[in-house]
């Protein structure tokens, strides 16, 4: 029999007149409910925006990407291509040219990211299907054609449906500049807009995709690539793909997963949800003050009942047991209820988008979230360890009572 639990089950459930230190015993148990009911909601849309940064970026990014340690790029030939196309678990290798150049359509300008990418390139992504307007195609009946962002084609007013106004690539030569005739330093190349795409802003505003012979002309760079981008076969592990192709490229390549892809920005939702996590941590702190207060008050209520413990033989340590199985009541209800709430909340948001992204350029409605074990689990410590803190004190108060003066 737990005789401390028992004694500090009758003072929290006694259902005797209610009086201050009841009041305040609920006070920090509503405290408790609601600081970890706002913490598992807001870490769980953090893991939601988390998910939703990598459902947007799977349309563009490929799940392996092979880039130079040192420079923007780097030598291929057929036995190099042929050598990453045997490593087990490849199933697509698409080679990509990639670099800034200047866009030129009618009267206006600006500087895109010129992406040429190879025949294969739409075999290992969704780009084709986030295509707005024109087609996907950058070579049909023999005739090249670009695919702009979304963005671009704002910015430049560019007409996919309008065959007789081409785009026209300006990019610069390796030669000295020539301030007489300063169109001698640039290549200069058109190509006919086939259609506009809309994946994320980061890309609209930015991204033109041109056939990978059209970047190497206009860009002079012949055999050498700045990417190659993997697509893992059907049941092959990313993870042990990924580490095939490193040993067999050596350090002088790097091979990147999708989430390495993006690893400032996904850092970057990681170390905010940390310090929400912290922020949210001393909120709960500061509301488990009550039951510093309420158990300090309970020991001055109840020192006749210490006393009389005492002198029945209860120790010191069985007296302070049940000052800290009463704080843990109060607690550990309190985030029952609150864990409980904060689940029902996140399940509402997810079935039915309670709170609006209020955004009418965002990818979706409504604010993502999703429920992690482990976000449960931390808070419950996160808890636990602020009941015990604060706990500490008037347990050990109560247990160096004296019997002589309280008898």
């Amino acid at each position: 029999m737990n005789v401390p639990f028992l004694i500090a089950k009758r003072y929290f459930f006694s259902r005797k007149k209610r009086n201050i230190i009841n009041i305040i015993s609920n006070i920090a148990m509503i405290g408790v409910a609601v600081g970890a009911a706002a913490l598992i909601i807001v870490l769980s849309v953090f893991n939601g925006l988390e998910d939703l940064i990598r459902k947007v970026y799977s349309s563009f990014d490929p799940d392996l990407r092979v880039t130079a340690v040192e420079g923007k790029s780097f030598e291929t030939d057929t036995e190099f291509m042929n050598r990453i196309r045997r490593t087990p678990g490849v199933a697509v290798v698409s080679e990509v040219i990639e670099d800034n150049a200047l866009l030129r359509y009618n009267d206006r300008q600006m500087v895109v990211k010129l992406k040429g990418v190879s025949e294969n390139f739409f075999e290992q992504n969704e780009i084709d299907s986030a295509v707005v307007e024109g087609h996907s195609e950058l070579v049909r009946n023999n005739a090249h054609y670009a695919l702009v962002g979304r963005g671009v084609q704002y910015q430049l007013s560019i007409r996919p449906t309008n065959p007789f106004v081409p785009l026209q690539f300006l990019y610069p030569r390796n030669v000295k500049f020539n301030p007489l005739n300063p169109e001698a330093s640039f290549n200069s190349l058109t190509i006919a807009p086939g259609g506009a795409f809309a994946i994320e802003r980061q890309y609209d505003d930015a991204y033109v995709f041109v056939p990978l012979n059209f970047a190497e002309e206009l860009l002079e760079y012949g055999r050498r690539r700045t990417a190659l981008e993997i697509k893992v076969a059907d049941g092959a592990r990313v993870a042990q793909v990924k580490r095939a192709l490193q040993q067999q490229l050596g350090a002088g390549f790097k091979v990147q997963d999708s989430d390495e892809q993006h690893t400032s920005l996904l850092r970057a939702v990681k170390v905010e949800k940390l310090f929400v996590f912290v922020t949210f941590a001393f909120i709960l702190f500061i509301a488990s003050l009550n039951i510093f207060f309420s158990l300090s008050m309970l020991v001055i209520d109840k020192k006749k009942d210490i006393a009389i413990l005492a002198s029945m033989g209860a120790t010191a340590t069985t007296i302070r047991n049940v000052f800290l199985m009463e704080g843990a009541l109060v607690a550990l209800i309190g985030a029952a209820y609150g864990l409980t709430l904060g689940m029902l909340l996140c399940n509402l948001q997810q079935t039915f988008g309670l709170v609006s992204m209020g955004m009418a350029t965002s990818v979706v409605e409504a604010y993502p979230v999703k429920m992690q074990v482990e976000d449960f689990v931390l808070t419950g410590l996160a808890i636990i360890l602020i009941t015990l803190l604060v706990s500490v004190r008037p347990a050990r108060k109560a247990a160096a009572l004296s019997i002589r003066d309280n008898l």
